[in-house]
């Protein structure tokens, strides 16, 4: 019985995997005048689907990770016209919140640690300003009387994924019609891509010409981006010798729905330290709060009750009502990191040191994805029109592979 190889399909730019990231990417280059075809058979179901959404540059600056610094400040001085152009194109309202955030310690110990990260924040020039338990619960009424410690960050903000990612496929699709008349299907195609096409198909060295995905179906583009997260790794036909050290760092994450007579739980967002542990509370404005998250790499897919048990009980301890709460939804992703908890980022080389035609990589954003989503698709799109800054060479997705022979990190 004869099989049909579906007719090819031609874009521009290919862009493999509909998480935020390649959300955001496919958004700047449709912006950019580019015919865009997103492939994901089930976009915005993974990682995005369970962040919280927290622009949080100042509070997720951690030891050792200053260099990744420069990279979310400029994500988030990109937040505001991000999200005020995608707002204005599609009417929908996407959850952009510039409320601040408190960062609360619970006890002693925990008031250290918490001074500890504001003296590594203020080295770095980051406005972290110590308020008074009692001015903090002046803010947040809700609060616990017994918390030891509090600091108010108001450069960090939200946005809700969810509803990020429903605005950004709005607007793939609409702009996709008004184009050429084409269904959305192919601004957006559900098959699962299974490898890269080669202007030679016997070497992985040579220009990337496309995509092939599992029915069959070449998609031919100038430019192919890899931004499917955990499945970058193991992908058909990347370059011999790249290295995508990707692990998988799972997290469980609450929502839950406040009762009328505790509204609002908090405007701000709270990020606490308790007994040594991080839990944050991030408000809705639909009423329901998100609660998380845990950080674990068991390899366990599902939720972890003791994680589950972990965040009620931590978020509690900043937030008493939260036993009053309606537990809605508990939900467990996994998000890509790699070993210095920076992303994987720019073009490849081959073994002469020349960057690969036609391939950008973008994956490895670990808890950073949401935050970074506008820098990355500045940045990539920038490589697309060879405009490539050096100071972003250092997150190359190549530095992890000494046999490629890189060019030098700035």
């Amino acid at each position: 019985m004869s099989c049909t190889v579906p007719d090819p399909l031609s874009t521009d730019i290919a862009v493999i995997g509909g998480g935020i990231i390649g959300l955001g990417i496919a958004l700047e280059a449709q912006r950019a005048g580019h015919r865009i075809t997103l492939i994901d058979p089930d976009p915005a179901a993974g990682a995005t689907f369970a962040a919280a959404g927290m622009l949080a540059p100042v509070s997720e600056l951690h030891y050792q990770e200053e260099d990744l610094l420069s990279l979310t400040l400029a994500s988030s001085a990109r937040w505001p016209g991000f999200a005020r152009t995608l707002a204005a194109e599609t009417g929908l309202d996407i959850g952009y919140r510039t409320t601040p955030t408190l960062a609360l310690a619970a006890d002693a110990a925990d008031r250290a640690a918490l001074g500890d990260l504001r003296e590594a924040q203020t080295r770095q020039g980051l406005q972290v300003d110590r308020v008074t338990t009692r001015e903090a619960r002046v803010r947040e009424p809700m609060l616990s009387p017994n918390i030891s410690a509090a600091h108010l960050i108001t450069q960090d903000h939200q946005v809700d994924p969810r509803a990020l990612a429903k605005a950004i496929l709005t607007r793939l699709a609409a702009v996709g019609r008004e184009r050429d008349g084409t269904e959305p299907s192919k601004t957006l195609v559900r098959v699962r891509a299974t490898g890269l096409l080669h202007q030679d198909p016997a070497d992985s060295r040579s220009p990337v010409t496309g995509v092939l995905l599992a029915d069959g179906t070449a998609i031919h583009a100038r430019e192919t981006i890899l931004a499917n997260g955990l499945g970058a790794a193991g992908f058909e036909g990347l370059p011999e010798s790249l290295v995508l050290p990707l692990r998988p760092v799972h997290g469980d994450i609450l929502r839950l729905r406040v009762p009328a007579h505790l509204r609002p739980l908090t405007t701000a967002t709270l990020r606490g330290m308790v007994r040594g542990v991080p839990v944050y509370v991030v408000p809705r404005e639909d009423d329901t709060v998100v609660i998380g998250a845990t950080a674990r790499e068991d390899g366990n897919l599902g939720v972890s009750a003791g994680g589950v048990h972990q965040l009620l009980r931590d978020a509690q301890v900043l937030l008493p009502a939260v036993a009053e709460l309606e537990l809605i939804e508990t939900t467990a992703r996994a998000r890509p990191g790699t070993p210095d908890n920076a992303p994987l980022l720019g073009r490849v080389a081959a073994w002469d040191g020349a960057d690969v035609p036609g391939l950008l990589i973008a994956t490895g954003f670990f808890r950073h994805g949401v935050l970074l989503t506008p820098v990355a698709a500045h940045i990539v799109l920038e490589l697309v029109a060879g405009r490539g800054d050096p100071a972003w060479d250092r997150f190359r997705p190549d530095r992890f592979s000494p046999a490629l022979k890189p060019k030098e990190y700035a």
